[in-house]
Formats: C-alpha cells, structure tokens, sequence
C-alpha cells in the first residue's frame, strides 16, 4: 500500500492549542499516529545520532492511506482547516508527498522515542533503548502509524487515573482501544482481565499482538471488532473510553450497562467546552463524578455508578 504525507506548517500564538486541534483532525480519520515538529524543543541527552534534526517551523504531519477514501479525507482536512483559520487566526501551508510502504515505515518512527506518560508508566518503542527506574511501569509498543504511540495528552490523562483508581484483579474494558495502550497500562497495573473494543480490524490485531509482546497471557485479555460496547455482555469494575465527544455521550447507556455497581468509568478525548455537557450527562445516569483532570484544553472525568 502507498501513503500520502500531509504536512501542515502553520503559525498561531497559542502552538500548543493549535497542534492540539490540527491533531485532532487527523484523528477523526482514526489517523492517531500523528508526528508534531516544535523548534522549541532542546534534544535531550538520550538522543541518538539517527534522530532527526531541529525542525524550522512549527508543523503536524499525518499519513493517509492511499486508497479509495484518500481523495475525500484529503478535501475534508483542507476544508477543517479553512474553519480552523477562521476561527483561531490560524495561518497554515499544507503540502502532500507519495510514499510507498518501506518509506512510510521508517518515515514517522524517528520521531518516537520512550514518553513517561503517567507517574509511573513509561511507552516505549520496541526499537529503541530505556532503562526503566525501580517505581516504572515499561510498556513495549509497536503501534503501527495509524493507532496511537500513547503521546497524546488524552491518553496521558486516562493512564494517570488508572494508577489511581484500578485495583489489582479487577477487570477492565477500553472502548475505542486503538493499540492497546490502557489496556496493556492496566494489565500491568494488575488487572485480572482486560478486555478491549474497536472498530478497526487492523486496529484489533495491533493490539493483540502488544499485549503478547508485553507478555500477557492470552487467557487474560480478549480484544474484538465491533460497534464499540455492542461486542459484550460482560460487566466490569473499570470502563475506559478515550474517544470523541458526541461518541461518548452517544454511548454513555450502554457503558452503564457494562459497568458493575460501585464501577468506575474513565472518559478523555473530551475538550473544555464540552466538559459539563459530559459531567451533567453521567450525573443524569447514576454517576457520582469522582475528579476531572485537565491537560491544555483536554479533559478527563472520572465517575462511579451509585448502587
């Protein structure tokens, strides 16, 4: 398969809130696996000679699979940006480069390099070295461009309440599980099992086969393809959902459904607007909200379902 690589250079006051945002458009596409370039960022000690050097200009860089969706996705990007300029004063270039399956391989891995996502759990890329402190947690990840490297302030804020709120033995399910990320997160923290969703049968795989590279035993997780929730009828004591806005309050009843009583539910991918949209909803269906966590313009909300 080919890929086109749409590089977005762009100048706004505010870098971090419109990296977010032109992110973010890539994401609706299910295109995680974005690459941010910040001139502003110093190289660290563990950088090594192959990375790449310091960029010039602000810019975010997604790849699309070159296929019988490539041209609509590509109208949609550029129309998003056009409302993004309008709305944010937001000046932006947009160029687009072919690249065949070995090129796009190794094009974005360069960029990805171990993150300490929480205050314990470290990602790692399985091509590179870390050496874990006593109190880490290292999850070995080989996320394939297109699911997520676990960099994304969402997943950072889902994986810090983990630490808080999942106990050792409880089961867990994550609803939109990409490459596994908070599953592999939770399994390491102790769940007894994990069970994940997604959409994407590509998704599905990657996921299943980090969870075997971070040796879970394969009796201790299920991952399926599937409308979200629609794919269990089991309950369990944590629920995840790392997902857009309107799909979590579209799916707010279901995930009621699949939460035991006193279960915790852990909703990000929400932005600060919508937040007490999302709080008064879970509140309506029986949820005590337990804490909301912000990162930029993102939020998290923890709720318990009341007995």
């Amino acid at each position: 398969m080919k890929w086109i690589e749409a590089k977005i250079v762009f100048v706004h006051a505010d870098k971090d809130l419109a990296t977010d945002l032109i992110s973010d458009l890539f994401y609706e596409f299910g295109l995680q696996g974005v690459v941010v370039d910040d001139p502003g960022i110093e190289p660290g000690e563990d950088w090594a000679e192959d990375t790449i050097g310091r960029p010039a200009h602000h810019a975010v860089t997604g790849y699309i699979p070159q296929d019988s969706r490539a041209d609509a996705r590509c109208q949609i990007l550029e129309k998003r940006l056009e409302g993004l300029k309008q709305k944010l004063d937001l000046f932006y270039r947009i160029s687009y480069k072919e690249l065949d399956e070995q090129d796009w391989a190794h094009a974005w891995k360069a960029y990805f390099w171990p993150r300490k996502i929480s205050s314990h759990i470290v990602v790692k890329p399985t091509w590179r070295d870390y050496q874990a402190n006593n109190n880490e947690i290292v999850i070995e990840l080989d996320p394939g461009m297109a699911f997520g490297t676990g960099t994304h302030p969402t997943t950072a804020l889902c994986a810090g309440m983990l630490e808080k709120h999942l106990k050792k033995g409880e089961s867990f399910l994550d609803v939109g599980t990409g490459s596994g990320i908070l599953m592999l997160a939770a399994a390491k923290l102790g769940a007894g099992r994990v069970c994940g969703v997604d959409k994407d049968e590509m998704a599905v795989n990657i996921a299943a086969s980090n969870l075997r590279l971070n040796g879970i035993q394969s009796q201790n997780f299920r991952v399926s393809v599937g409308n979200l929730i629609e794919e269990t009828n089991e309950i369990f004591d944590i629920v995840a959902a790392n997902i857009l806005t309107h799909v979590i309050l579209d799916l707010l009843t279901d995930i009621r459904r699949v939460i035991k009583d006193a279960g915790i539910f852990i909703c990000s991918g929400i932005i600060e607007k919508h937040e007490k949209k999302v709080v008064s909803s879970m509140k309506n269906i029986g949820f005590e909200i337990l804490e909301v966590h912000s990162k930029d313009e993102w939020r998290a909300i923890a709720g318990r379902l009341g007995v």
